[in-house]
């Protein structure tokens, strides 16, 4: 589609897609393409913006991914829509976060079969905190199952939405998808700036090239960029001279300048791409701007974990991985660590399980390298007699008990919305895990909104799983972390025939500790090969040996070779191979196998 006019600011609509996972906000995005002639034919796809591989499989979008569209409108105007599609899932709020700073307005998106759940209370609030311009949108009418007028009702119900008017689509077969897209017109401003002020433009997202460097998706707020300008990114006063500037259709696409309200990515290379931070203003260096744009507040890791490579040899390849990987997704850290029983590795930081998950999978599916994860960990701040304070995500890094004044671990908001029938089963289990009840509201005759504060490491271990079997599949969960609390925590560390191993100990609230530890030692003893020796596995606190399982020795045989004779020679014969099974115990090593390490995840 050619532009049959000169496009302004007040042509120009920034919007984002926000939706509980699972609502449709990849086939609307689909629809919008299709509508506005983005994609050919040919190059038609179920979840075009989602290309990879995990996306199109779990069916869920992992990355934000922007889009440039030429919508002519009913007026007979063109119009340029810059189309932002977010992850649904808890663990990548912060994709959705980052990507509403660069809009002024969103569609939120509401199944009409299964209505409000707990992430579209969350995207709604992130939307709302940004100014946004909310336009509801309730896809699925074609479902037999759905209930536009009953969802309706629900979404008027949310703070912030009680008069915005609600539209019906089906993202499946296009109905109401070009009414929506003329509400996105009218409801969502256009973008205000002046190309004649400093350069500003807000940096959202980065992407690695291995030839151009780093990649940075831009929205440009003042001001223009263009290939031959010296740019400066503001945090650091760093100097660059552009190379290329482009926009997303939704291939990558050259244009001579990006100008006020546009969306796209600049290349400058930038060849240490720790230093174009996401949240970054870039602004002209031979005139810069007097001020940074307010950014969003930096991302910190909740969720901690090792990977061990299984054959040693991979190690470089993994850091190499990592390195990779953490470009293109500025949440993730890691520090290279060692451990006695499976050598050299690194402990990663994640923003959840989910995110610690799909990390996993893309190592070991890009870069085709054998995992070993250990148990996943929280952040914990201990707090020494000395006054000082600790940070600790390894419990091998908790010091001695008698240099601790106490420990504090982080505490969560968690919102369950879920089917009435439910709901007793769900607050047991929430009691179990250490819950305190705050609130329980029911949205209408048939669903409730539980409000519960639990520590975060209460999660860790199949929560989510437990959550979805209680109630078939029906309840959704929302979390985000709101402070640290003292806890009576002590840490529980394994041996295994005699030998701590580091990664098989845990961090435990002291009423848990022994039921936790004894179903650790009981699966352990499982999983661990029988030896030639009797392998004793112990759990121990303080040097006090709480639980204990032995594997017991594989038996030779040696008097098979003995037809007859005296007793005695017997007796040398079964005392000679007690002194070898005594002697292979204190110097024999228990090779540990990586269900060992996957045994801790299911002791709860």
């Amino acid at each position: 589609m050619k532009m049959t006019q000169l496009i302004t600011t007040e042509n120009i609509r920034n919007f984002s897609i926000i939706a509980h996972i699972d609502h449709g906000k990849s086939t609307i995005a689909d629809r919008i393409l299709e509508l506005t002639e983005a994609i050919s034919q040919r190059e038609k796809r179920e979840q075009i913006l989602d290309n990879m591989d995990l996306e199109r499989e779990k069916g869920i979008t992992i990355k934000s991914k922007a889009v440039r569209l030429l919508y002519k409108a009913m007026d007979g105007k063109q119009y340029i829509f810059n189309l932002i599609d977010t992850p649904g899932h808890v663990d990548f709020s912060y994709e959705v976060s980052r990507n509403l700073a660069a809009c002024e307005g969103a569609l939120l998106v509401v199944d009409a079969a299964q209505g409000v759940q707990a992430q579209t209370l969350s995207n709604v609030q992130m939307a709302l905190d940004n100014n946004l311009s909310i336009i509801p949108v309730i896809n699925k009418i074609d479902l037999p199952t759905a209930d536009p007028e009953k969802v309706s009702k629900e979404i008027k119900k949310i703070e912030g939405l009680e008069n915005n008017p609600i539209f019906l689509v089906s993202a499946k077969d296009g109905t109401g998808i070009r009414e929506m897209l003329e509400a996105v017109i009218k409801y969502i401003p256009h973008p205000k700036g002046s190309e004649d002020k400093p350069l500003q433009a807000l940096i959202f997202d980065s992407v690695y090239n291995s030839y151009q460097g780093s990649i940075v998706y831009i929205r440009i707020v003042n001001g223009l960029v263009k290939p031959g300008m010296k740019i400066q990114t503001m945090s650091n006063k760093k100097i660059y001279e552009v190379t290329e500037v482009g926009i997303f259709t939704p291939k990558r696409k050259k244009v001579n300048q990006l100008s006020v309200g546009e969306v796209g990515y600049l290349t400058a290379a930038f060849k240490d791409v720790s230093l174009t931070k996401v949240g970054d203003t870039i602004t002209n260096a031979e005139h810069p701007a007097s001020q940074q744009l307010p950014g969003y507040k930096k991302v910190t890791p909740v969720v901690f974990c090792s990977f061990y490579p299984v054959e040693n040899e991979d190690y470089h390849n993994l850091q190499y991985a990592l390195e990779k990987l953490s470009l293109n997704d500025s949440s993730i850290s890691y520090m290279a660590e060692s451990s006695p029983a499976l050598g050299f590795g690194f402990r990663c930081g994640f923003l959840g399980l989910l995110h610690m998950e799909i990390i996993q999978e893309r190592l070991e599916r890009e870069y085709e390298i054998q995992l070993i994860a250990t148990t996943p960990s929280v952040l914990y701040h201990v707090h020494l007699k000395d006054k000082k304070i600790v940070e600790i995500n390894n419990p091998s890094q908790l010091p001695d008990n008698n240099l601790i004044e106490f420990i504090e671990e982080p505490s969560i908001e968690l919102t369950v919305i879920s089917p009435g029938q439910f709901l007793g089963g769900i607050m047991e289990l929430l009691q179990d895990r250490r819950g305190v009840f705050k609130n329980l509201e029911y949205l209408d005759k048939d669903r409730a909104r539980l409000l519960y504060h639990l520590p975060l490491n209460e999660i860790m271990l199949d929560f989510y799983d437990r959550i979805k079997s209680i109630s078939k599949g029906y309840a959704t969960m929302d979390y985000h972390i709101i402070g640290y609390q003292e806890s009576a925590l002590i840490k529980v560390e394994l041996l295994v025939n005699q030998d701590i191993v580091d990664n098989l100990s845990f961090i435990s609230h002291k009423d848990k500790a022994y039921e936790r530890a004894r179903k650790l030692v009981d699966n352990l003893k499982t999983v661990i090969p029988h030896q030639l020796f009797e392998v004793p596995i112990q759990a121990k606190i303080n040097n006090k040996i709480i639980a204990r399982s032995t594997v017991k020795a594989l038996k030779k045989n040696v008097l098979a070779k003995c037809y007859g004779g005296d007793i005695t020679r017997k007796r040398k014969l079964l005392e000679k191979q007690k002194a070898g099974k005594k002697r292979m115990k204190r110097i024999g090593k228990v090779e540990i196998p990586q269900e060992a390490f996957m045994s801790i995840l299911k002791i709860d």
